[in-house]
């Protein structure tokens, strides 16, 4: 935490890889800080890159594909959603987000709910 403290009063962004519920302690502790959900753009998709990967057993894949779904029923949670479809444009996204250009009334675009309904289902 006081690393995470220290880089910000230096003027950085510090970006923190962490689940909905370290978010919530996060946002707890720092009600100014900025959510970022990434989404894969359907299950199927997710379950396509964890098979490719070829680390996992099917067993493994199955767990991490139930726990995914689980996670990502709290997309809404958060204050910027991007979807992982093409990595070129999820990193321009983030790079939006980080420079204050990302576009936070997207959670309640339609479009997003509609890929949002497909991946958790």
């Amino acid at each position: 935490r006081s690393q995470v403290e220290q880089h910000l009063a230096d003027g950085r962004h510090v970006v923190l890889e962490i689940d909905w519920q370290g978010a919530r302690q996060v946002r707890a502790s720092m009600p100014e800080c900025i959510t970022i959900f990434i989404l894969p753009p359907s299950i199927e998709e997710l379950e396509r890159r964890l098979r490719d990967r070829r680390t996992d057993n099917p067993e493994v894949i199955a767990r991490r594909l139930r726990d995914a779904q689980s996670d990502m029923s709290h997309w809404d949670e958060f204050d910027y959603i991007v979807i992982n479809d093409k990595l070129e444009q999820a990193v321009v996204d983030l790079e939006n987000v980080l420079a204050g250009k990302g576009d936070s009334s997207a959670r309640s675009n339609v479009a997003l709910r509609r890929v949002v309904s497909r991946v958790i289902g």
